[in-house]
């Protein structure tokens, strides 16, 4: 736990410092002058702050995975299981029209696997011990293909464009409210007061929860579609076994933050706390993929 907080500060560091010194290189002057607000900038430094940090976690995406899991790249085959999982993947891979991604076991007692990189030809995909040992070759081999399919959907980097949308949004609403109160309530006529910093900070809070909405929204998405893809590749019947598997394994623990948005099976919540699911409920994937029976 301490190296992944490590881990995390660090690389939040790094971006910040990277993102720092493009907005400079760039020429970006101040938001906020003795005459107003500056939109100009303001549009641009949310620019470079919401996409560049989305963007460079992408880049980072399959590095830091690595090191969160502890994931082991399979180069050289060790046994019978290693050589049949990248066998697997260069069939489907192949099947799907990408590159062969790197292939990874970690180990983990969570029935659980995930793809990531910023490249369709370069990516990363890792399953768990946990999940090699509870399921059987069929409903492994469905799993590899949903991690599979959002390699081929272009999943990650989608979700970090549409991160880096809601981002930019955020920054620029959050401080145009933050403006607006300053002037508006607290009568501040030039330069900037405390009211606009403390507004900025909770416009920010606000619009960063509907914003998560928003983002979970299209993730839940992708797992429908990477679900569909995975019946295309191994078969709908392999890929209900599989998330069957997966409801009788959901208690157990799941992915670090930083890469759960890339699990095949996520937490479940009740009541409004449903919108910031960034995966479906296995019980709707089921139902989605015995619908659509012409797969």
């Amino acid at each position: 736990m301490f190296k992944r907080i490590i881990l995390f500060l660090i690389t939040n560091l790094a971006i910040l410092f990277v993102l720092s010194f493009v907005a400079n290189l760039l020429g970006i002057g101040p938001m906020l002058t003795q005459q107003g607000l500056n939109l100009g900038s303001l549009i641009a430094f949310a620019a470079v702050f919401g996409f560049g940090g989305s963007l460079i976690s992408l880049a980072l995406s399959k590095w830091t995975a690595k090191r969160l899991t502890g994931a082991q790249v399979i180069t050289t085959p060790g046994n019978e299981v290693e050589t049949w999982l990248l066998e697997v993947v260069r069939r489907q891979s192949l099947k799907a029209g990408i590159g062969m991604p790197e292939v990874a076991v970690y180990d983990a007692p969570d029935v659980n696997a995930f793809a990531t990189g910023m490249r369709r030809d370069n990516a990363l995909v890792a399953v768990s011990t946990g999940l090699l040992r509870t399921m059987d070759r069929n409903e492994a081999e469905a799993v590899l293909a949903h991690e599979v399919s959002h390699v081929a959907n272009g999943d990650m980097v989608t979700l970090a464009l549409i991160q880096g949308v809601v981002n930019t949004f955020v920054i620029v609403a959050s401080r145009v409210v933050g403006y607006l109160v300053d002037r508006v309530v607290f009568r501040t006529e030039r330069g900037h007061g405390p009211g606009f910093f403390i507004t900025s900070l909770v416009a920010q809070l606000v619009f960063g929860i509907l914003a998560s909405i928003i983002v979970c929204w299209f993730s839940r998405q992708r797992e429908f579609r990477a679900d569909a893809g995975s019946a295309a590749l191994a078969g709908r019947d392999k890929m209900i076994a599989a998330l069957q598997k997966l409801r009788l394994t959901a208690g157990q623990p799941h992915l670090p933050d930083q890469v759960a948005a890339f699990g095949i099976s996520g937490t479940s919540n009740g009541g409004l706390m449903k919108l910031f699911m960034t995966h479906p409920p296995l019980e709707e994937r089921i139902e989605a993929l015995r619908r659509n029976r012409g797969l």
